[in-house]
């Protein structure tokens, strides 16, 4: 995996004299030069030992074999200006001047590429493991994350049809050219490291996996992301049950929104009779964290009812307003992964047929909590907005909020130019942090806040237009 000529010439004491291979060329394999044969994987270096004579016989004779060792590197103890000579004649690099001779150097050069083979194998034992174990709190889009930050490089996971599934790293900027050489068309970039994994059998083939990465360490790469294909053919053949929970309870939880007698309603049979209920909203951003098995496990120790669900890798929902202390403090609590950490917002309380304006203050207090890097964040501590919005009459907040009306969609929704818009002034208007946090490239970052301006006839650049907007997306709910 990591061990290539200089590493060897170090290993056996010697000098690398560089030739048609360079120094940095990985190595595979050793062979006698009376049993060498042929180069077995082009893009590898095999060691050859043995009499330099025989070697230079071998070179000299016309055939396959002699044409052969040209892609091989002689490694000897012997060491001379002839010998140099000759070897940079025939264009083929040796290690010269090694410690030992004989079958004591061959020896040696086996175990060293058996010691090598044997770290890479524990290498990707050890992805293995922790892919294993991602995918039984994240599944599919966990484990493509963690298979994208082991590989140095991106992933896609795409269906049988060249669908996208999943990606991870820049792969969302490179789904076009992932599904080209899935499906064998040409590729409109040619990228470094790039491989193909197919998901399943060709005779039931459920997808494929297409890597790139930047590392030199193409085979941990290469075994890896195989071993990576095999987990996720059985993750999408595998049944989710608990999917058809998952709907019902974000249908639950929209009728508890949308307030009123069927919310009172529901909220008895669900076993909550409080009269008022704060809205919550936990997110993080990493995909390595299963939120919805924290938030069961934390219910359950603050002794309250489920009122949640899943929402776009969120968790929405409702509880009582004396617990809503002991569910920060939980979050609060929890260590981070790899870095990065949960995420709660908290809303102010509400009765429970009018839960909607909580909902949405949890909703952008949690957009705060990820701005600021904080653990937690209660509506309340965010004066200007909650200052401003709270002063309007209902008639000037509508009128706020139709600033926006422009961006949506033929449905009805705010869609990609809206959540282009309120990432764009999170990030303070920079441009890289903001493509980079949507997925796309700058040039589609640029033109979509140009069609913004042309559309809301607002002037970005402006502090007050900025204002503005900002004031707008948080009236939307954003």
């Amino acid at each position: 995996m990591a061990l290539d000529l200089s590493a060897v010439a170090r290993a056996v004491g010697g000098v690398c004299s560089v030739s048609r291979l360079p120094e940095r060329t990985p190595v595979d394999g050793v062979a006698a030069v009376a049993e060498f044969v042929v180069i077995g994987n082009p893009e590898y270096a095999t060691l050859v030992t043995g009499p330099a004579d025989d070697l230079l016989d071998a070179l000299s004779t016309p055939g396959t074999t002699g044409d052969a060792l040209l892609g091989a590197v002689f490694v000897s103890a012997e060491d001379g200006p002839l010998l140099r000579s000759r070897l940079a004649h025939h264009g083929m690099t040796a290690i010269l001047g090694a410690r030992l001779t004989g079958p004591a150097l061959h020896a040696s050069l086996l175990a060293l590429i058996a010691d090598d083979r044997a770290a890479a194998d524990r290498l990707v034992t050890a992805g293995m493991n922790v892919l294993t174990q991602v995918a039984r709190r994240g599944g599919v889009t966990a484990v493509i994350a963690e298979l994208a930050r082991r590989i140095d490089g991106w992933a896609v996971l795409l269906d049988a049809h060249g669908q996208v599934i999943a990606s991870a790293g820049a792969g969302r900027l490179h789904v076009s050219d992932a599904a080209a050489f899935a499906l064998g068309r040409p590729v409109r970039v040619r990228h470094d490291g790039l491989q193909l994994h197919r998901v399943g059998s060709e005779q039931d083939l459920a997808g494929s996996l297409v890597i790139a990465t930047r590392s030199s360490r193409t085979s941990h790469a290469r075994d890896l992301s195989s071993l990576a294909a095999a987990l996720f053919d059985l993750l999408l053949r595998s049944h989710d049950p608990s999917l058809t929970e998952h709907l019902g309870r974000g249908a639950l939880l929209d009728i508890l929104v949308e307030g009123g007698a069927r919310a009172d309603t529901l909220l008895h049979r669900w076993g909550v009779h409080e009269r008022t209920l704060t809205a919550f909203e936990v997110g993080t951003r990493t995909r390595t964290i299963d939120l919805e098995r924290l938030l069961r496990r934390w219910f359950d120790e603050l002794g309250a009812e489920h009122v949640f669900a899943a929402d776009h890798g969120h968790i929405r929902g409702f509880v009582r307003d004396d617990l809503a202390t002991g569910l920060i403090e939980h979050v609060t609590a929890f260590a981070p992964v790899a870095g990065l950490r949960v995420h709660i917002g908290v809303g102010d309380p509400a009765p429970t047929r009018s839960l909607s304006r909580t909902a949405t203050q949890a909703h952008q207090a949690l957009d705060a909590a990820l701005d600021d890097g904080r653990p937690s964040v209660r509506y309340a501590e965010l004066p200007s907005v909650k200052l401003v919005l709270s002063a309007l009459e209902s008639a000037t907040d509508a009128r706020l909020a139709g600033l926006l009306d422009p961006l949506r969609d033929a449905h009805g929704g705010h869609g990609d130019l809206a959540r282009t818009l309120h990432v764009f002034l999170s990030e303070n208007g920079a441009h890289r942090a903001s493509a980079e946090r949507l997925g796309i490239h700058r040039q589609t970052l640029v033109a979509r806040i140009r069609r913004v301006e042309a559309l809301t006839g607002l002037v970005l650049d402006r502090a007050d237009d900025r204002a503005a907007a900002w004031l707008a997306l948080r009236a939307n709910g954003f």
